[in-house]
C-alpha cells in the first residue's frame, strides 16, 4: 500500500454521513433553549406541529410531536414569540436540520395567561358569558351542593358561614382534586353528577387562592362548559378578591372568595325572621281587610234578604192596599154615575110627555096606529077615530067637525066623544 492511499480521507456514504452528523448534533445540542418568533406555522391532521423560529438573521425548521404539544396550554400563531426548549436533530431523508421542541411558552407573557385570553376570548364569543344564560339564586335553599377539596380552607371556610347563618340547611360536599392535571375533569364530573341526580338547589364551586398555574383547573374549557350546561344555579368562588378565572364569567354568580360565597346562597337568620315578620304583618293587614269587607258585603245582603213568609206578608199587605184602594175607587165611581143617572132622569122626566100631561095637556093619535101621534088638525079627517090620552087615562072619540084657524087664530077642534 502507498503512502498516498495510506493518508487519503476516508470516502463516506450519504447516509452514514448524515448519522454522524445526526449523532454529533444530538449529543451536543441535546438541551438547549431557544427564543424566536413563530412563522410559517402548520397543525396537520396528525396532531403535530409544524413551523419556524426565526429572529432578523436566521431561521431555523422545528417540530414539535403531539405527545408534547398537548401539554402547551396556549394555541401557537404565526407572529408570536416565544422561548422554547428542545434538542437539535437531522432529518436524514432531506438532510435538513431542524428543533425538536419539547416545550414551549410565550416570551416576557406567560403562556398560562395567553391560554387564559385566547380562550376567554373564544367563549366570550359564543356567548357562554351572556347575561342571558344567568339563572337567579334561590331564595331558600334547602340543599347546598359544595364542588372543593375535602382537605382545603374553602370548604371550612363554608361550613363555618353556614352553620352560622343557616342552621338546618343540608349539605353535601362532593370532594374533587382543584389544581393538577385531574382536576378540571373531577370538577367538570362533579358538576355534571349533581346535576343528573338533581341533588341540590344551588352548587358553590371553588377553592382558595393561588397562582395562575393553580387555578388552571378553574380556567380549562371543560370547566366552563360544565358550568354552563348545569340546569342548577352555580356560584363560583375561586381564589381572592383579585383573582378572576374563565369559572367566574361563564357561572351564574360569582363570589370573591368561599366565604362570600355561602353568605350569598343564605340569608341571615336575623334577616330572615325580620323578612318573615313583615310578612306576617302583611298578611294579617291583608286578612283584616277581606274580613271587613266580606262582613260589610253579608250585612249588606242581610237587610236585603227576607224570608218567604215575610215576603208573603208583605204580598197581603199590598193585596188587601189594593183592595181598599179598589172598593174605594169604585164606590167613587158607583156615587159619580149614581149623580149623572140622576141628573139625566131628571132631564128625562122634565122632557118626557107624561110630564106634560101633568100639566093638562092631551096627546092625541090615530086608534089605528097609537104610535101616531097627532100635532095638527090638517092630520085629521072627518068621522077618523082617534085616541086622547090624559093623564089618568084613555078616550076614544069621533072627529065631527074639523076647523083649521090660520097661524093669528087659535086652533079650534070640534070632537065627539064616542067611548061608550
Amino acid at each position: 500500500m502507498t503512502s498516498a492511499a495510506l493518508n487519503s480521507p476516508p470516502i463516506l456514504t450519504i447516509s452514514a454521513a448524515t448519522e454522524l452528523i445526526k449523532d454529533t448534533l444530538e449529543d451536543n445540542f441535546a438541551q438547549i433553549w431557544l427564543c424566536g418568533e413563530i412563522s410559517n406555522m402548520s397543525i396537520p391532521a396528525s396532531g403535530h406541529w409544524y413551523f419556524t423560529l426565526k429572529d432578523s438573521r436566521s431561521q431555523l425548521r422545528c417540530a414539535m410531536f403531539r405527545i408534547h404539544n398537548r401539554r402547551v396550554a396556549f394555541t401557537p400563531d404565526n407572529g408570536q414569540q416565544v422561548i422554547c426548549r428542545g434538542r437539535i436533530s437531522l432529518y436524514s431523508q432531506r438532510g435538513d436540520v431542524q428543533f425538536i421542541n419539547e416545550s414551549m411558552e410565550i416570551e416576557g407573557l406567560g403562556s398560562l395567561q395567553l391560554a387564559f385570553e385566547q380562550l376567554k376570548r373564544r367563549l366570550e364569543d359564543e356567548g357562554l358569558f351572556s347575561d342571558a344564560h344567568k339563572q337567579q339564586l334561590p331564595e331558600h335553599p334547602t340543599t347546598i351542593g359544595v364542588v372543593t377539596s375535602a382537605t382545603g380552607a374553602a370548604i371550612h371556610d363554608i361550613m363555618n358561614v353556614l352553620t352560622r347563618r343557616a342552621a338546618g340547611v343540608r349539605i353535601i360536599l362532593c370532594p374533587v382534586l382543584v389544581q393538577g392535571e385531574q382536576s378540571a375533569a373531577e370538577i367538570a364530573t362533579a358538576i355534571d353528577e349533581f346535576n343528573q341526580h338533581a341533588q341540590a338547589n344551588v352548587l358553590i364551586v371553588g377553592r382558595g387562592g393561588g397562582s395562575l398555574e393553580d387555578l388552571q383547573s378553574f380556567n380549562s374549557e371543560v370547566v366552563a362548559r360544565a358550568i354552563h350546561s348545569s340546569t342548577i344555579p352555580i356560584i363560583a368562588a375561586v381564589g381572592h378578591e383579585t383573582d378572576y378565572t374563565i369559572a367566574d364569567f361563564v357561572a351564574d354568580k360569582r363570589a370573591p372568595t368561599p366565604s362570600a360565597a355561602a353568605e350569598l346562597v343564605v340569608k341571615n337568620r336575623q334577616d330572615l325572621e325580620q323578612h318573615l315578620d313583615q310578612l306576617t304583618m302583611r298578611l294579617h293587614r291583608a286578612m283584616q281587610h277581606r274580613y271587613n269587607l266580606a262582613h260589610e258585603q253579608l250585612c249588606a245582603l242581610s237587610n236585603r234578604l227576607r224570608s218567604p213568609q215575610q215576603l208573603l206578608k208583605i204580598k197581603h199587605q199590598r193585596l188587601a192596599n189594593s183592595h181598599t184602594r179598589l172598593l174605594s175607587a169604585f164606590a167613587r165611581q158607583h156615587q159619580l154615575h149614581s149623580d149623572k143617572i140622576r141628573l139625566l132622569s131628571a132631564k128625562l122626566n122634565a122632557l118626557s110627555p107624561l110630564h106634560t100631561l101633568e100639566r093638562g095637556f092631551v096627546a092625541v093619535s090615530m086608534i089605528d096606529d097609537q104610535h101616531s101621534m097627532i100635532t095638527r088638525a090638517q092630520q085629521l079627517n072627518e068621522h077618523n077615530e082617534i085616541s086622547l090620552r090624559f093623564r089618568d087615562g084613555h078616550v076614544q072619540a069621533k072627529v065631527q067637525h074639523i076647523v083649521i084657524q090660520d097661524n093669528t087664530q087659535q086652533p079650534v077642534q070640534q070632537i065627539t066623544n064616542t067611548d061608550p
